[in-house]
């Protein structure tokens, strides 16, 4: 049977925590054998998990012998990694444990250097602060999870069901990971990754720059077809000096952020009306519903019917 440790740390959030628990839990091979055992552990007997406190059976003794173990988030991603937490990891590592983390568990990874040189993912929304804190990491954010063979990451949330589906699959094949997919009523693959859910109802506007009446302007126009020279004219400024003004206040180029607020006024009416895909493609000045799918499925991961599916 195929062993697995989770490992609790401090302020560990519950969600993450439970989710493999559950997962590997309920998993049973063809004959009706569990699959997997499992073990909790931590570096003290309590943890502290926010709303409440759990008690831990397992120490980090229980890390070793484990197959795998998964490191869940935590609502402190940077908060310092015990030395004892550390070395039990890096001794894991040297025993070709595989080793998994879940949304900010990714934070915990990085600081034994394991994840040094290695492309990895973590929860959208610290994603970059994993990329900033980590350089020598190859952050991805738009992916569910990377698999390095013994080292794998996964993104926030649902992510870390789609992972743990992902070393069912790896271990005991298509048929038991499918069957453990419906016990968890998710598909054994979700389509697209982070970025279909890294989204706002409208692109990012600096209040109270100078652009703030351009991009104002620019989102109650998403239908019309601009250029770069129709946006400096209505700013009143050169094409080069609007692009330099753009890249300081928004970090993109003004194309750039056009074609962001048109997807996300897409995803908007995706989601809130029953038009058909050509139609908001016109609507937010897509010039074929070619170019718009084409342009959605790069931004989001999905096509505009997949999206909709999803979030309508």
């Amino acid at each position: 049977m195929h062993t697995v440790a989770v490992l609790a740390l401090d302020r560990v959030i519950p969600f993450d925590l439970s989710t493999p628990i559950e997962v590997f839990t309920r998993t049973r091979l063809p004959d009706g054998r569990q699959a997997y055992r499992i073990r909790v552990c931590a570096e003290r007997p309590e943890v502290d998990a926010g709303a409440f406190a759990l008690r831990a059976p397992w120490g980090l003794e229980g890390l070793q012998g484990a197959d795998t173990i998964i490191v869940p988030g935590t609502d402190v991603p940077t908060a310092p990694l015990a030395p004892a937490v550390r070395t039990a990891l890096l001794a894991a590592a040297e025993r070709g444990t595989r080793i998994a983390s879940i949304c900010t568990g990714t934070f915990p990874l990085a600081a034994t250097g394991l994840l040094n040189g290695l492309r990895a993912t973590t929860h959208w929304m610290a994603a970059g602060l994993l990329a900033a804190t980590y350089p020598d990491i190859e952050v991805d954010p738009d992916v569910l999870y990377v698999d390095n063979g013994r080292i794998l990451t996964s993104a926030g949330a649902a992510a870390g069901l789609d992972l743990c589906l992902h070393m069912i699959r790896k271990d005991y094949g298509s048929a038991v990971a499918a069957d453990a997919a419906r016990l968890s009523v998710m598909p054994l693959e979700r389509e697209g990754g982070q970025a279909q859910f890294i989204v706002h109802d409208r692109a990012p506007t600096p209040m109270g720059s100078v652009l703030e009446p351009l991009l104002s302007w620019l989102q109650e126009n998403l239908a019309c077809d601009l250029t770069l020279a129709d946006i400096a004219a209505r700013a009143g400024t050169s094409t080069r000096t609007l692009i330099r003004r753009f890249r300081e206040q928004t970090g993109t180029t003004p194309l750039q952020w056009l074609h962001r607020a048109r997807i996300r006024q897409a995803q908007h009416l995706l989601e809130t009306t029953q038009h058909s895909v050509e139609r908001i493609g016109a609507q937010v000045g897509f010039g074929s519903p070619t170019a718009f799918r084409d342009r959605f499925k790069r931004t989001t991961g999905v096509s505009p019917h997949a999206y909709r599916r999803a979030f309508s």
